[in-house]
C-alpha cells in the first residue's frame, strides 16, 4: 500500500509537465521529420503518416519505421492507420544513444496504451524490441521534438519471445552492455529495467494489457521513467 500511495504521488507530480509537453504536432516539425525519412527512402511510412491528421500526433515522440517492402505487404485498414502509428512510436524523441542503455528486460510503453515493447539488447548490432531488430537509428535527428528509426518488421500482438538470434538473459537486471554512463544531466534511475506488467487473464499474443491493480502500477512506472528521461533531455 506504501508503494502504491508513493507511486501516486509521484505520477501527481510529474503528469502536469509531461501533459504541457504532449501538444499537438506542428506542421512545420512534422515536415522536417518527413524530409529526412523521404531522404532516408521511407515513402510508405511517410504515405501512412499524411493519411493521419497532424493534431493527431503527439508533438514528442519516437517513429519506429518498417521498410517499404514491409509496409506493401502489410495489410492496414484505413480507419487503423493511427493506431498503426501509435504502436510504432515512443511518447518522447529518443536516439540511439539513449535505447541503448535500456538493458534486456526493459518495458517501454508505445504512444498506444494498450501495447508495450519488450527490450533485447545484445548492442547496436543486435537491439530488438519484442521480436523486431532496430537496424537503422537515428533517421531523424533535426529538431528536438522527433525522432525515428527504420526497422526490419511489423509491431504486431504476437509473440514476444526472445528472438532466435539473441542468448537467453541470465539476469535481466543486469546493467546496460554499453561502456558509456549516462551524461551528467540524466540520472541512472531513468534506465532501470521496468517491470513487465503481468496480464490479469487470457490475452491476445504479444499484448501486454493491464488487467489489474498491480499491472496498472508497472504500465504507469514505465510512463513516469519515459517522463523523467524526457524532462532532462
Amino acid at each position: 500500500m506504501a508503494i502504491y500511495t508513493a507511486l501516486s504521488l509521484l505520477v501527481m507530480v510529474l503528469i502536469p509537465s509531461a501533459i504541457a509537453k504532449d501538444t499537438p504536432m506542428t506542421n512545420q516539425t512534422i515536415n522536417n521529420a518527413i524530409g529526412e525519412m523521404q531522404r532516408a527512402n521511407y515513402f510508405a511510412f511517410v504515405m501512412l503518416l499524411n493519411m493521419v491528421s497532424t493534431d493527431k500526433i503527439p508533438s514528442n515522440i519516437t517513429f519506429l519505421m518498417p521498410n517499404n517492402r514491409l509496409l506493401a505487404k502489410a495489410v492496414i485498414p484505413e480507419n487503423d492507420v493511427l493506431d498503426f502509428l501509435l504502436r510504432h512510436s515512443i511518447p518522447t524523441p529518443l536516439r540511439f544513444d539513449y535505447l541503448k542503455r535500456f538493458p534486456t528486460g526493459s518495458v517501454i510503453p508505445s504512444s498506444d496504451p494498450g501495447f508495450m515493447l519488450k527490450v533485447f539488447n545484445n548492442g547496436r548490432k543486435s537491439f530488438f524490441l519484442n521480436n523486431v531488430k532496430l537496424i537503422s537509428p537515428d533517421i531523424c535527428v533535426a529538431g528536438s521534438s522527433v525522432r525515428c528509426h527504420g526497422i526490419d518488421g511489423v509491431l504486431t500482438l504476437q509473440d514476444t519471445s526472445i528472438p532466435p538470434s539473441l542468448p537467453v538473459p541470465t539476469n535481466t537486471s543486469s546493467s546496460p552492455p554499453s561502456p558509456m554512463a549516462p551524461p551528467p544531466s540524466l540520472p541512472p534511475t531513468a534506465f532501470a529495467p521496468a517491470a513487465t506488467p503481468q496480464p490479469a487473464g487470457p490475452h491476445k499474443s504479444g499484448s501486454y494489457r493491464l488487467g489489474s491493480e498491480w499491472s496498472l502500477i508497472g504500465y504507469m512506472s514505465n510512463w513516469v521513467l519515459l517522463s523523467i528521461v524526457w524532462c532532462y533531455l
